[in-house]
């Protein structure tokens, strides 16, 4: 049964339509990404099923005791106290519930007859709220939460009324997820995340969260691994594809065709209407041609339909960049710190003609000091770098207050970009068909710069910089307010740039974007926030694949650590027991002490037949796996799970009794 039902919405601002009877339905479990371009109206559709807007006409239907959370994009947090108090506050509703718990147990401390069933009767209720509500344990879940989403030790002490706008998201989305509704809405929820944090998130939402999720992300390697189903918006109206993004491409290629075959018979059958009408409007058919004209005029109003501009694919040429020579840049021995703080040091980078080169790293890490530091913005504190004298570089900065206001589209693009024909400034169609190629309509050509939102601003700087012959083009996040469609399209372009027989041109990516980084990159320099850096060769895929098999290792290595550790513990010096079983063994009964050659054979128990050497290493494994198990008992949807938690309350159980007959076996060998 549907927890979210949405029936006919229809939402305008002025005169725009954002949704026209948008329709579809939202199940218990069920993860969906919402898509489209910027201005389309997914924000606007999550505020509807959040309550935060009223549609014009339509409905919005939530299943009666459904939980809703909703990720604003300035969340409202508290400002008194640290940032670890404001992520426990989280848990307000559990701390109120244990404190009435406690005050029942001093109750039925001298309650007798009815009353003291009606307190047990509520304390049994409230166990069960309270373990709704998070449980006891709820410390270590904040703070693993928080290191997930890229917080680090220190800052839990810092004031929450001081924290910066990327550190308020964070904190926002952090008390979000733990306050586990039985929907996710979450718009844009990578923002501020840097790689390690959108794993975390990516694993949390696809493993740990068992609700339904609604997600409006321009990371299509979250989309690729979390959702299950994708809803495009476009023009107002819902499209529903199955599987994730990359299923949705493939199916919504499939969809354009169609739709261009469509098309064409319907422009076939207008083509010969209007011959027909135009033929015969002034002569004796007059009256049969008004009336076809009418069909036809109501036949293109109804019938036929303007393909999204975002389905192709960019087919434009750009400029060769300048030849390099040898190299772009080649910096020897680079160090910078920030007081005791070492961002990198000793660095040896190079860029060579026909580099697609990402740095990545962790927020803070100092990949845009780096930058500026090459391109001499920035005083390194040591080493050297050599610029090629033929460098000319295009910079793409995250702020763009440098741009002229009041020109038009069209006109920004004439005065940066090379022409391709040759001249000393581009034509005027020249500089549309770049405007067009980044998804730039007619109309929008005519707006002034200084009309342009964030997204549409940085998809104009791409384009000049893209087609400006620069050989080295610097990005610092240059996909951080560009929706998909126009994400795609700079992919397109920077996996171009610089190719062919000479290739010449340098791209430096600095970026946590994923997908961009694998489609556009071969080579990675990474910086580790630690002041370490190193450089990998190959594709983004084959450097996470890389680090997932050293993190394996390492985990392997360390638990044979704790094992060895385990296993040299439970042999003491003095016979006595890690467990201390002692109190469970069985004491010899006096006839037997009295005569131990003539005693009865003791009957054979089901741990004897067992190695020492297997004996002592399964007492090291399982209080471990035992320990492993009740941190289950804090997953809520386990908790919530009466089956599961039954399950898994048996399992440990058993292992409990392994346990003590092993602890009981190892006392008799040892006797």
């Amino acid at each position: 049964m549907p927890i979210i039902t949405l029936s006919n919405l229809r939402y305008t601002i002025g005169t725009r339509v954002l949704l026209d009877g948008a329709a579809g339905a939202v199940e218990p479990t069920e993860k969906i990404g919402l898509v489209g371009r910027n201005g389309c109206g997914k924000s606007t559709l999550l505020k509807l099923i959040a309550g935060k807007l009223q549609p014009d006409s339509g409905s919005v239907q939530i299943a009666r005791g459904t939980s809703i959370g909703y990720l604003e994009q300035d969340p409202k947090i508290p400002t008194e106290g640290t940032l670890l108090e404001a992520a426990m506050d989280a848990f307000a509703d559990r701390d109120r519930l244990q404190v009435e718990l406690e005050h029942v147990y001093e109750l039925m401390a001298h309650a007798q007859g009815a009353e003291l069933d009606r307190l047990m009767t509520r304390q049994v209720h409230l166990d069960e709220a309270l373990e709704r509500a998070g449980g006891y344990a709820v410390e270590h879940r904040v703070e693993a939460m928080l290191h997930g989403l890229g917080f680090t030790d220190a800052d839990f002490t810092l004031p929450a009324s001081g924290l910066s706008g990327g550190q308020r998201a964070r904190l926002g989305l952090t008390r979000l997820l733990l306050s586990e509704p039985d929907i996710l809405l979450l718009d844009e929820p990578t923002n501020h995340l840097d790689i390690a944090g959108r794993e975390w998130l990516e694993d949390f939402l696809d493993t740990e969260f068992g609700g339904a999720v609604l997600l409006v992300s321009h990371d299509r390697w979250l989309l690729d691994r979390v959702v299950h189903r994708i809803i495009e918006i476009d023009r107002g109206v819902i499209c529903e594809y199955p599987g994730n993004y990359k299923a949705f491409r493939a199916l919504r290629a499939e969809r354009r065709l169609s739709q261009e075959r469509v098309l064409e018979k319907q422009q076939d059958k207008i083509r010969s209407e209007q011959a027909y009408i135009l033929k015969y409007k002034a002569g004796q058919r007059a009256r049969q041609a008004k009336g076809r004209e009418t069909r036809l005029e109501r036949f293109i109003d109804t019938n036929v339909q303007e393909i999204a501009p975002e389905m192709g694919s960019m087919a434009l040429e750009l400029p060769k960049p300048p030849e390099l020579g040898d190299f772009a840049f080649v910096g020897e021995g680079l160090s910078k710190a920030y007081g005791s703080r070492v961002l990198f040091h000793d660095l040896n980078f190079v860029a060579k003609p026909g580099d697609r080169i990402g740095i990545i790293g962790p927020n803070g890490a100092g990949k845009t000091t780096l930058v500026r530091a090459i391109l001499g913005d920035l005083e390194l504190d040591a080493g050297t770098i050599k610029l090629s004298p033929r460098l000319e570089v295009g910079w793409f900065r995250q702020s763009h207050a440098h741009l002229d206001r009041m020109l038009k589209v069209y006109e920004y693009l004439q005065s940066t970009i090379r022409s391709l024909e040759g001249g000393p400034r581009p034509s005027e169609q020249e500089a549309r068909n770049l405007a067009g190629a980044f998804m730039f309509t007619g109309s929008e050509q005519e707006k002034l710069v200084g009309d342009l939102s964030g997204g549409e601003k940085a998809r104009l700087v791409l384009a000049s910089l893209v087609a400006s012959s620069k050989n080295l083009l610097v990005l610092d996040e240059p996909t951080n307010h560009l929706d998909i469609p126009s994400a795609e399209r700079l992919e397109e372009a920077l996996t171009g740039f610089g190719e062919g027989r000479n290739r010449s041109g340098v791209v430096l990516l600095i970026s946590h974007d994923r997908a961009l980084l694998e489609q556009v990159c071969q080579k990675l320099l990474i910086i580790d926030g630690d002041g370490n850096t190193s450089v990998f060769e190959g594709p983004y895929s084959a450097y996470s694949r890389k680090q997932k098999e050293l993190a394996a290792k390492e985990a392997s290595a360390a638990a044979a650590a704790k094992k060895t550790s385990s296993k040299q513990e439970i042999k003491p010096a003095h016979k006595v027991a890690v467990h201390a079983p002692v109190q469970r063994a069985v004491a010899p009964t006096p006839v037997a002490t009295k005569d131990r050659a003539n005693k009865a054979p003791r009957a054979r128990g089901p741990h004897q037949a067992i190695s020492q050497e297997r004996l002592e290493a399964r007492l090291a494994e399982l209080p471990f796996e035992i320990e492993g198990i009740d941190l289950e008992f804090g997953n809520a949807s386990i908790a919530s799970d009466p089956a599961k938690s039954q399950a898994l309350m048996q399992k440990r159980e058993k292992l409990r009794l392994e346990l003590e007959g092993l602890e009981a076996e190892w006392m008799r060998r040892a006797e």
